[in-house]
């Protein structure tokens, strides 16, 4: 039986003037893409936005000035709008060949090499709050485009607009979590991984894969970096992913990470007891 894909992902091909992304990121179960079933848990700060950052970059104004009274330690960082969202801790290949992408890429190597990934699509806009890409690798061919690989660092929440071209540029504030109280944060830990790993084995069954034993998926990880780690296997579903890249909450991220798997367990559950029945569907 055919399972469709539940949450399609938005091609770049829908956005304006995007660089070309590599289709196989690093998502190690990618299986998780093609049956997530989003939880129902209201997304209490999904989407906030700058009013000038409701389109995709290139449709910004050219003469946003910035503001003569910023503080000296106001950090700035070039952005750049994907149809995807970064985790900390995540790898994401690229391709460059957009000039504009190159122009920064070309400042980036001799710099930080950091810049802001933000999320973007031709029905939600360009949201506000991202997750800074280092370069950890690059190639450079001899058209000039780039072959990079990055890796996810500190979340930003942008402030101001700094410029637009020949690309964009803003002010950020760094994110962190809030301290989560008296949550047992490892227990949740343990409970997504659990879901995960049944989500895993059963995807793995209806696709005709061995049921092979999960191998330990928090990895020694923290909670908090594996709630990232959680939120970047959900590959078919970029809005769930930037909700959870926006919750400020460890604890929080971990319910709803945890919701989202359980909804997505009970859908394979179901769909296996069908192709029990009619092995031939």
């Amino acid at each position: 039986m055919a399972l469709p894909q539940l949450i399609p992902s938005h091609s770049s091909s829908s956005l304006t003037h995007q660089p070309s992304i590599n289709p196989n990121a690093a998502n190690p179960y990618p299986m998780l893409k093609s049956f997530l079933k989003p939880s129902s848990i209201s997304q209490s700060r999904r989407f906030h936005r700058l009013s000038s950052l409701r389109a995709s970059a290139s449709s910004l104004p050219d003469n946003h000035q910035t503001d003569p009274s910023k503080p000296d330690d106001v950090v700035e960082l070039p952005i750049f709008p994907l149809p995807l969202v970064l985790f900390p801790g995540a790898i994401l290949p690229l391709q460059i060949f957009e000039f504009r992408y190159r122009i920064m890429m070309h400042t980036l190597l001799h710099t930080d090499l950091r810049f802001g990934v933000i999320y973007s699509d031709s029905v939600t806009g360009t949201t506000d709050v991202g997750c800074v890409g280092e370069i950890v690798k690059h190639e450079r061919l001899v058209d000039d485009r780039f072959f990079l690989i990055c890796k996810g660092q500190e979340r930003f929440r942008i402030t101001n607009v700094v410029r637009t071209k020949p690309y964009l540029v803003a002010e950020v504030n760094w994110l962190e979590d809030r301290p989560s109280g008296d949550e047992d944060l490892e227990g949740l830990a343990s409970e997504v991984e659990t879901y995960m790993k049944d989500v895993i084995r059963l995807s793995n069954r209806l696709n005709g894969k061995p049921e092979k034993e999960t191998l330990d998926l928090r990895r020694n990880l923290f909670p908090t970096p594996f709630s990232f780690f959680v939120g970047s296997t959900f590959e078919g579903a970029p809005r769930e992913q930037q909700a959870l890249l926006e919750l400020e909450d460890t604890a929080t991220r971990l319910k709803r990470e945890k919701e989202t798997l359980r909804n997505t367990l009970n859908y394979l559950s179901a769909a296996s007891a069908v192709k029990d029945v009619f092995p031939s569907s």
